[in-house]
């Protein structure tokens, strides 16, 4: 009905053919007994939707159901976007329905626990999974065990190398050093002898990430329950084990995606008065579509690698279908093939389309002529070969598994039909070897609309509300610093102002404040949940905080002391005063005493009011006369109460030479080859300093940029020359040798210079812009002082503009070298009254 409302009558053919599909659905699931699984999914999925929790359209191949789609179970139409129910339920093969529901992540432990209270709670239970003692870990735990140092330890495990299939045998193997330390040290045998007599056993209970069982019956009547730390109860068999009791488990998965929309769309109701009903948006949206063509997605869901954005640059998404076949596309298998390129050039029209068969056309047009999906397989063996949609299933698990002998019978079961129905057997084969080459690399397209959906609708938001959406995404990442780095950067991109932590504005999360991003007050170090609590009840109480004093006088002394105090100080809460912040940090003693005895009526403090006084007296105490902290250290000072720069980035004046001194970004270090030599820049965030075995110092940093962080390695001799540039907060040019695992990623350092210095080496000249008629004596001899003053290597040129509009190129004598230093460029600026042009050449 909903439907029909958006999309007009449906006619009575196709309202046929959905009774038809329908009937078809309902006696294959009544039959296989299934009819129960799925009216527990729709109960607990219709609990949420009623709670406000917000449900994802889909995941996996359950959106191929009608029966499914009838029952709001997901939220795709599956008929419209040609998904087969048979890749969900096979009636050939009798297997457990397995419908995976994505929800809020605040709202999905509301939807557990309804289901608990509805079922009974001896009816249900989440269920645990065993973490394993693999090669590395294994060795790590022996070894403390035996009681060999952990440096050596570590120096043993980090030579097994990292991966989901790597074992102590193959790695011993395939490492000639751990073979030569297992020959020569007694102790490394042993230990390498226990490991392997270890490795795969269990080494710990967890609870699974989404798994939850629901029974008929009291569990304990099918199975022993267990208690963990939490006093969360589980079942004691893993989920393998617990389908072969004939028990079924419930995927309730948590997707942070959701959270962030549901917060985008609650600010924007409270920020511009109007609600977005992100589940009737349009599909043909231009600005979302053009988002995605420049790349611009950041935050957006499954869309933000920069391989991802430069595949959508390419392939320029105009359509919903182009959003699907992104999902489906930026995966292994099509990127290591020419599946993308042949994608692409057919959308462009650069290339004329080969369907191979007319028959084909109606399958493969969306994908212009590529085999991308599963369901396409399954489509082209029941249009050519006569399978059921059944068989086609059990094809493509074929293809995947890559079995010769099953496929043999597939090929000449498919070459056989296709030339009963009159295709030539020379075409069938080829369209054979087309279908496993391809639809090996071929994607669920349930899952990827299910997909593409929750990334248009993201998309959406970020293209039409963009302050509000990443207000949403900074607080849903609140708690990672490399994403929000990465967030802060991309609303500098995006010409977002985000302002400092303020006690009168800022809620406990970020904010949206006449279009700006206010940080929030949680995220300001050692300011707790209670003194926020405290902040924010007493100014929605009694109105905003007038002063420092007024401050003082209304929150508990108790639940914000000096610490937080130093923090809210330090970040910014208090510039609303136009007191400079080193005052008030310089006057914290006063401050805090004055916090502490202003709420105790049995002292009289000298820096209470006398009687009779009103709220707006002035207190009887003053701050500190002393300047205010530079542009450096106040960006120092933000970064040690919050974590981040916010008011500006030590990197933000270097921003133009960036792109010419570096490699990539560190957050585009992950595209780089392993063991490759790269080029960053970016501020010391933290520095440990370690001694070697022989006793000589090293230094383990992590480097921050505009876009994240990762760590350094600096050994010995590189760290006896350059520990002072190390102490300092300059910026750092970083030379080394990338090295990437499946999970981190470091530099081994070779090279460390300041920025300055590597800027004054690829600068060549300075450029003076200059009119005929400002020149004279006066200015020459400033310049040629502030030329002295900053000796060097770099040229200074001055362009003349005449008055009949010609100029004039004219080089200083090589006396007048410089340093190319941001205070010589500034004092020039101010000089001459514009820009100065840096030249490389």
């Amino acid at each position: 009905k909903e439907r029909e409302e958006l999309e007009g009558p449906t006619p009575e053919d196709i309202s046929q053919q959905y009774r038809e599909r329908l009937e078809y659905e309902l006696g294959i699931i009544c039959k296989m007994g299934f009819s129960g699984y799925f009216l527990i999914v729709s109960d607990f999925i219709e609990y949420a939707r009623r709670s406000n929790i917000p449900v994802g359209p889909g995941r996996g191949s359950a959106a191929g159901s009608l029966v499914a789609y009838g029952l709001l179970i997901p939220d795709l139409y599956p008929i419209k976007y040609g998904l087969l129910f048979e890749r969900f339920l096979n009636p050939q093969r009798i297997s457990m329905p397995d419908i995976d529901i994505d929800f809020c992540m605040n709202g999905r432990d509301d939807v557990i626990r309804y289901v608990a209270e509805k079922y009974g709670k001896e009816n249900v239970s989440q269920i645990i999974t065993f973490g394993t003692m693999k090669a590395r870990a294994v060795i790590r735990d022996v070894g403390r065990t035996l009681n060999i140092p952990l440096a050596e330890v570590d120096r043993i495990a980090k030579m097994v190398p990292e991966g989901p299939k790597v074992s102590l045998e193959k790695a011993i193997a395939s490492e000639p050093d751990l073979q030569a330390l297992e020959k020569e040290k007694p102790y490394v045998a042993k230990l390498l002898s226990i490991s392997k007599a270890l490795e795969g056993l269990a080494r710990h209970a967890s609870t699974h990430a989404s798994g939850v069982v629901i029974s008929d019956r009291p569990l304990v009547e099918y199975l022993p329950l267990y208690k963990g730390p939490r006093n969360e109860i589980m079942t004691q068999f893993t989920m393998d084990r617990i389908e072969q009791l004939g028990l079924i488990k419930f995927d309730f998965l948590g997707l942070r995606t959701l959270t962030v929309i549901k917060h985008t769309i609650d600010l924007i109701e409270r920020t511009l008065g109007h609600k977005v009903d992100i589940e009737r948006i349009p599909l043909t949206d231009e600005a979302t579509y053009q988002l995605c063509c420049e790349g611009k997605t950041t935050g957006v869901f499954q869309l933000e690698s920069d391989g991802m954005k430069d595949l959508m640059r390419r392939l320029k998404p105009g359509v919903f279908e182009d959003m699907v076949a992104l999902v489906a596309l930026y995966r292994p298998g099509p990127l290591g093939s020419n599946m993308i390129d042949e994608f692409i050039q057919g959308k462009h029209g650069k290339v004329k389309i080969n369907f191979t068969l007319p028959q084909l056309e109606p399958i493969l047009k969306e994908t212009y002529g590529v085999i991308l999906y599963q369901e396409q397989v399954m489509r082209i063996a029941q249009v050519l070969a006569n399978y059921s949609l059944a068989e086609a299933d059990e094809l493509r698990k074929a293809i995947g598994k890559k079995k010769p002998e099953v496929m043999a019978k597939h090929r000449e079961r498919f070459i056989e039909g296709s030339v009963n129905n009159g295709v030539s057997r020379e075409t069938a084969e080829r369209l054979f070897e087309l279908i496993e080459k391809f639809g090996g690399y071929g994607f669920n397209k349930s899952h990827s609309v299910a997909y593409a959906m929750i990334a248009y609708q993201t998309a959406y938001l970020k293209a039409h509300y963009p302050v509000q959406f990443m207000t949403a995404l900074l607080t849903q990442d609140m708690g990672n610093q490399d994403k929000t780095i990465k967030n802060i950067a991309e609303c500098r991109e995006m010409g977002i102002e985000i302002l400092p932590p303020d006690i009168n504005e800022s809620e406990a999360d970020f904010s949206v404040v006449e279009g700006k991003i206010r940080f929030g007050l949680g995220a300001i170090k050692n300011v707790g949940l209670k003194a926020v609590e405290s902040i924010i009840e007493q100014r929605k109480a009694n109105g905003p905080f007038r002063s420092i004093h007024d401050f003082c006088r209304r929150v508990e002394g108790a639940k914000v002391n000096k610490r937080v105090l130093e923090g809210l100080i330090q970040c910014g809460a208090f510039d609303f005063t136009g007191i400079p912040r080193a005052r008030l940090l310089a006057g914290i003693d006063d401050i805090s005493r004055f916090c502490g005895t202003s709420h105790d009526p049995n002292q009289l403090s000298m820096f209470g009011f006398t009687a009779g006084e009103s709220e707006g007296a002035i207190p009887l105490f003053e701050l500190p006369d002393v300047e205010e902290w530079g542009f450096k250290e106040k960006l120092r000072r933000e970064k040690e109460s919050l974590g981040f720069y916010i008011t500006g980035h030590p990197l933000d004046r270097f921003r133009d030479d960036l792109a010419r001194l570096v490699t990539c970004s560190i957050q585009d270090l992950s595209h780089q080859q392993d063991r490759s030599t790269v080029q960053v820049v970016g501020v010391v965030e933290s520095m440990k300093v370690k001694r070697t075995k022989k006793g000589d110092k090293m230094a383990v940093i992590s480097l921050e940029d505009l876009s994240g962080s990762i760590e350094v390695i600096i050994f010995p001799d590189l760290f006896s020359s350059t520990s002072s540039l190390l102490k300092s907060d300059d910026p750092l040019l970083v030379t080394g040798g990338l090295e990437k695992t499946e999970t981190s990623m470091k530099i081994i350092a070779k090279e460390l210079t300041t920025l300055d210095a590597a800027r004054e080496k690829f600068l060549r000249a300075l450029e003076l812009p200059l009119g005929e008629e400002a020149i004279n004596d006066e200015l020459l001899d400033d310049i040629k002082a502030l030329a002295f003053t900053y000796p060097g290597e770099c040229q200074l040129r001055f362009r003349v503009c005449s008055s009949n509009g010609q100029s004039y190129l004219i080089a200083a004598h090589n006396r007048y070298r410089v340093i190319p230093a941001p205070e010589l460029i500034s004092k020039l600026e101010s000089l001459i009254g514009t820009s100065v042009r840096k030249l490389t050449s």
